[in-house]
């Protein structure tokens, strides 16, 4: 166990070091999110309670988090092409140690993220800030965020560079679309709102919105969201550490 732990951190390290010599997709994905939090506050919030700070700065801070699919997918399929992965193939080496030297590595950029998004929401309205946001802060960094950073390194070890794109804009659109942040869910078909209720993406939106505003049924409104989110993550490690292994074995 011991000795796992240490090549998870080795691993971790130098992901880490991977991640900051690439600037512009840092930047990309954390500016893209917080101009959209801003811009969309003004434009809306008098309109609709969507865009009301208090549930749209937790609806950014998952929705940003979404963008990690493609981030972390980018990094396992540029690694594949390398002879970085090729080397250490041949050791002893697992593959789930492979797969959380990755994840431990994106975990700081989505605590980045939850802070930000959710420090510059109580700027706008303070009554964000107080206990609740820092639970909030630590499901979003710990919980939703490591869901699409499963299915990253899931889609990384399936594709490679030039595909990771498609497939990863399947979650962006997934958690765009499906998730209830941008429009009320009340007048939507019934079917389409049960589908939208056994997916992870509004359930992974409500569980960190609910964390903020309060709870009023605790398994409606926290367990509910948070058995689908971690059902969701479980499955796609368990595929992608599987899926990463048999490349190992090919290569």
């Amino acid at each position: 166990m011991r000795r796992s732990l240490a090549k998870i951190l080795t691993l971790t390290d130098r992901n880490l070091k991977e991640i900051v010599r690439d600037p512009l997709s840092l930047i990309f994905t954390i500016a893209l999110p917080l101009f959209m939090e801003i811009l969309f506050y003004f434009l809306f919030h008098g309109m609709t309670a969507q865009f009301e700070m208090r549930f749209l700065a937790p609806g950014i801070v998952v929705f940003s988090q979404s963008f990690l699919t493609l981030f972390t997918g980018l990094l396992i399929a540029t690694d594949r092409n390398t002879s970085f992965l090729t080397r250490l193939y041949v050791s002893d080496t697992k593959s789930f140690e492979f797969i959380f030297g990755y994840a431990f590595a994106v975990l700081p950029m989505a605590l980045v993220q939850s802070v930000l998004f959710f420090i510059v929401g109580g700027l706008f309205d303070a009554s964000l800030f107080g206990l609740s946001m820092l639970w909030a802060i630590l499901l979003s960094s710990c919980l939703s965020s490591f869901f699409f950073i499963a299915f990253g390194i899931l889609f990384g070890s399936l594709c490679n560079e030039k595909s990771i794109g498609g497939m990863s804009s399947i979650i962006i659109t997934g958690q765009s679309i499906l998730s209830g942040m941008w429009f009320p869910v009340e007048g939507l078909d019934g079917a389409m709102v049960a589908i939208m209720n056994i997916l992870p993406f509004k359930n992974a939106t409500l569980l960190i919105q609910n964390t903020v505003n309060g709870i009023n049924n605790m398994f409606d409104d926290f367990v509910y969201p948070l058995l689908i989110v971690v059902g969701y993550t479980l499955v796609a490690l368990v595929v992608a550490i599987i899926t990463f292994r048999n490349k190992m074995k090919a290569k």
